[in-house]
């Protein structure tokens, strides 16, 4: 399997610069530096670079809807977004403990490609282990004035800095995280405008994920052409899985885009104790189920948008034929009742509504009008909200009763 991230992983000093650079860091940056901003944005644009944190929209095109600064001056910010709090998703974590050079070296190329001399890394408060790495490594490459003025003589100036979040799901959504960051409520903006126009103290912004991030060293050092070639049509290079749940050997798997969900499982030493699986949620808890029946479904985002979910952050979920569907969904929609910022009506009040629905039924005591009832409450959430989370109320549920209706149905008594 190509591998392009994690092909170094073993090495034991990965996170140190000097082993960093032993196998190419910083050579990315260096070939960015030799280019104008803008043939840097068209190289990755050319990759098929998609935002690997649940959007899956084009890197490059994101930096382009950067204004110039001859139509609106001031500062730009790069935000690397490492508030990985999406359940089922422990990629970025791995990432930012192995290998984060990676990380600052992308985030200087996006610096460079928008022109912005402040960056920031927004990472979660639980992550202290991962703060001090970061810290280290941010040390290491301003002694060797990788980070900071004038970088490598080349005119280019950048700081990088750390903040952390304080345990809110909400603030994974980008316009929360800036929010956040600004010393405000965690409520997520509606826009437009969009942070790349109006992002950080009023000033565009591009907000990418970490592993988005991690990947541009590669594109700038071995062209964009061969990073497209790995992957598919219309999304280049791999993606780092996060494989949980009932399979014999959960961890992070790193494999070519487009690749079948069935040889992910095969690679993760398959079901556990050798028992049939029934349902995979294929990007983190937030994106509806896929059956076992579908599972030589390509993993690119068209291709599971075809199945009525989404690749997400690539947190695969698994759940062998022992697990009850209707506990799983009342699980999930529980945390996102609790993790709603409560800024939109629809999800604050529907996220509760759905949270008892379930309860109720799980109980033994629900009526037949309950599945019906969560069909329409879901329909009145889903895209009538601001941010993702509440389409993702609305959705989830909706998606595990049309999967697995007979979890449902058997919880309600047959006198109803």
């Amino acid at each position: 399997m190509t591998k392009i991230l994690t092909k170094h992983f073993d090495e034991p000093n990965l996170h140190e610069l000097e082993t960093y650079q032993k196998f190419g860091g910083y050579e990315g940056l260096k070939k960015a530096l030799t280019l104008k901003p803008a043939e840097v944005t068209a190289e990755v644009k050319k990759s098929n670079l998609r935002g690997l944190g649940g959007a899956g929209f084009s890197t490059g095109m994101k930096w382009e809807t950067v204004p110039p600064k001859d139509k609106l001056p001031g500062a730009r910010y790069v935000v690397a977004n490492a508030d990985e709090s999406e359940p089922g998703c422990f990629k970025d974590r791995v990432l930012l403990t192995k290998c984060p050079h990676s990380v600052l070296e992308g985030i200087l190329i996006a610096a460079y490609a928008i022109g912005a001399e402040d960056a920031f890394i927004f990472i979660r408060g639980e992550y202290a282990v991962q703060h001090k790495i970061l810290s280290d490594a941010i040390a290491e490459a301003e002694r060797e004035n990788l980070i900071g003025k004038n970088i490598l003589g080349s005119g280019f100036s950048c700081h990088i800095s750390l903040m952390r979040g304080a345990g809110a799901y909400i603030c994974g959504l980008d316009t929360a995280l800036l929010e956040t960051m600004e010393g405000k409520k965690a409520w997520p903006r509606q826009p437009p405008p969009f942070p790349t126009v109006r992002g950080l103290m009023n000033q565009p912004t591009v907000v990418n994920n970490v592993e988005t991030l991690a990947m541009l060293p590669h594109i700038l050092k071995d062209g964009a052409e061969a990073f497209a070639k790995i992957g598919v049509a219309k999304t280049g290079g791999t993606g780092i899985f996060s494989i949980s749940g009932d399979v014999e050997n959960p961890g992070i798997y790193e494999f070519p885009m487009g690749t079948p969900l069935r040889k992910m499982l095969e690679a993760a030493g398959g079901i556990k104790g050798g028992r049939a699986l029934k349902c995979v949620i294929p990007g983190g808890a937030s994106t509806p189920p896929i059956a076992a029946s579908e599972i030589d479904v390509p993993m690119d985002f068209e291709s599971l948008r075809g199945l009525g979910t989404f690749l997400g952050a690539g947190g695969i979920m698994v759940l062998d034929e022992t697990r009850n569907m209707l506990e799983v969904a009342h699980n999930i929609e529980r945390f996102l009742a609790h993790e709603s910022c409560g800024q939109c009506t629809p999800c604050r009040e529907g996220s509760e509504w759905t949270t008892r629905i379930l309860e109720r039924i799980m109980s033994g005591q629900g009526v037949k009008e309950d599945v019906p009832n969560l069909q329409r409450v879901g329909e009145n959430i889903t895209g009538k909200v601001i941010c993702a989370l509440g389409d993702t109320v609305g959705m989830v549920v909706r998606g595990f009763m049309k999967k697995f209706p007979d979890d449902f149905s058997a919880k309600i008594p047959a006198k109803n």
